[in-house]
């Protein structure tokens, strides 16, 4: 067997697994975000004498991806106080000498959801987290989607609904998916937890609207095979009938796929890895260490 190391460093929480070429989780812990000094003290500890034979990162950003690039391996222009431009594979490489892939949480999630989960055996998937922060992650061809460097497509702008004013709270550009759709927005927009509103409430009228324009930007652009939508936000399940049901009536029959009229119920789902989806993620950046 295979022992492959994998971290999900979410701006909230690290978590940190065991596992196998197979995407089986062997082990997991998971602890607060705070400094990096402190925070990566207790991934260290987590790994060291494991036996890990490749570490797969997939990280909160924005973060420079591209290999041979003079700050890859950095998390880069993070808001998150204290973790901007910090050199997180080159801190762990100073502990393990180990094959690694860094990358970002979604785009991670994004392959082990084509690796192992709901989009297995397609060519290509786009994974959406809604929670914290939005960010969406693509696979594309097998690979997974990089540029300049990764896609930052939590924070598109989107048609408003005609029944919102609120200013959005994306530090960078405000009333962007971000600022309008994920937790914070919800909560601020609202003045309580969005988990604590109502299945009928208005704000999730609006939030499918925000979302389902997100979705119908990404099927035009990368007509991905299957989108994966996960985050805390998509745990209110009745989200899920009223994104697609938005998604068909935006994109009112123009992109012709069964998938997008009778499949719908298929084509926009929850994470098959459930709420191992990052890790697993990660352990997908892993294997594709050892196979470069």
């Amino acid at each position: 067997m295979t022992v492959l190391g994998a971290i999900e460093a979410g701006g909230t929480k690290f978590v940190c697994g065991i596992g196998t070429e197979h995407g089986e989780v062997l082990e997991r812990v998971s602890f607060p975000t705070t400094t990096p000094e402190e925070t990566m003290a207790h991934v260290i500890s987590f790994f060291e004498g494991k036996g890990i034979e490749a570490l797969g990162v997939g990280s909160f950003g924005p973060i420079d991806p591209i290999e041979g690039s003079p700050t890859y391996g950095y998390i880069t222009t993070t808001p998150k106080p204290h973790w901007g431009q910090y050199n997180m594979i080159g801190k762990l490489k100073e502990h393990f000498d180990v094959p690694m892939t860094f990358d970002t949480d979604v785009n991670g999630a994004a392959l082990g959801e084509a690796t192992w989960g709901a989009a297995q055996g397609l060519d290509s998937c786009l994974y959406i987290t809604v929670g914290t922060g939005i960010g969406a992650g693509a696979v594309v061809g097998g690979k997974m989607v990089h540029g300049l460097s990764h896609p930052e497509m939590g924070h598109i702008i989107v048609r408003r609904h005609p029944e919102d004013s609120y200013a959005g709270t994306c530090p960078y550009h405000g009333d962007c998916l971000e600022g309008l759709a994920a937790g914070p927005a919800l909560n601020k927009r609202w003045e309580q937890p969005a988990y604590e509103l109502p299945a009928d409430h208005k704000a999730w009228e609006i939030e499918a609207h925000y979302l389902a324009h997100a979705l119908m930007n990404y099927v035009l652009i990368l007509s991905p095979q299957k989108i994966v939508m996960g985050g805390g936000v998509m745990k209110q399940e009745h989200l899920f009938p009223m994104v697609r049901s938005k998604l068909q009536e935006l994109l009112a029959g123009y992109v012709q796929h069964p998938s997008l009229h009778v499949g719908m119920d298929a084509y926009v789902v929850p994470p098959g890895l459930g709420d191992n989806a990052g890790l697993c993620g990660s352990l997908a950046l892993a294997k594709l260490a050892l196979s470069k």
